[in-house]
């Protein structure tokens, strides 16, 4: 009866997990790409994985319409990694790759997990306009593989005083308040 159970909980989770996204090769003119993690950024709180912040979207649709690649970079447990595309796009934000922890290692340690993510966009030619995050490990990750400052901003989550501690250059409250400069940064560097 215990194995039956344990393989019924071992079919479940590892049908929650999301497949992983391939990182293609950065066309041979303009590979800018734009990090988003997705809870806690795009969502209000790390734990409101159903609910999209209020303009988030709208944020992220700017960046795709102006020909940049959408990569959304989530830590999320792999019991909740199956719906992710269905709820971007049922949220309609725009189609980009979704990478997500797939090994107990990348569960153990976002930083290196998100890290070595982008460590692969960079070797395959991307470059980085711009990052979101809300916690540490994105800010940590996204300094290691050298975003540009200027160019990494945190969103502060929902109930929270302040942003978490990191490198960013700015703090945000919502996607409403950073709306006006999106448009600044969307600008092709």
């Amino acid at each position: 009866m215990r194995n039956s159970i344990a393989s019924l909980v071992l079919m479940l989770c590892t049908s929650c997990t999301l497949q992983p996204s391939e990182i293609q090769e950065a066309p041979l003119k303009g590979g800018q790409a734009v990090v988003f993690d997705i809870d806690g950024t795009l969502t209000p709180t790390v734990f409101a994985v159903s609910t999209p912040r209020d303009g988030a979207a709208k944020a992220v649709g700017l960046f795709a319409d102006k020909g940049y690649k959408i990569i959304y970079l989530s830590a999320r447990i792999k019991l909740l990694q199956s719906d992710i595309p269905n709820w971007l796009k049922k949220n309609h934000f725009p189609e980009g790759s979704i990478h997500v922890p797939q090994t107990a290692q990348d569960s153990s340690d976002y930083r290196a997990f998100k890290k070595q993510i982008l460590e692969q966009y960079k070797k395959n030619g991307w470059k980085f306009a711009a990052a979101y995050g809300d916690s540490s490990t994105d800010f940590a990750a996204y300094s290691e593989v050298g975003i540009d400052l200027s160019r990494v901003f945190a969103l502060r989550r929902a109930g929270e005083a302040s942003c978490e501690p990191g490198s960013w250059s700015q703090c945000f409250d919502s996607w409403t308040e950073h709306m006006g400069s999106v448009e600044e940064v969307a600008r092709p560097q």
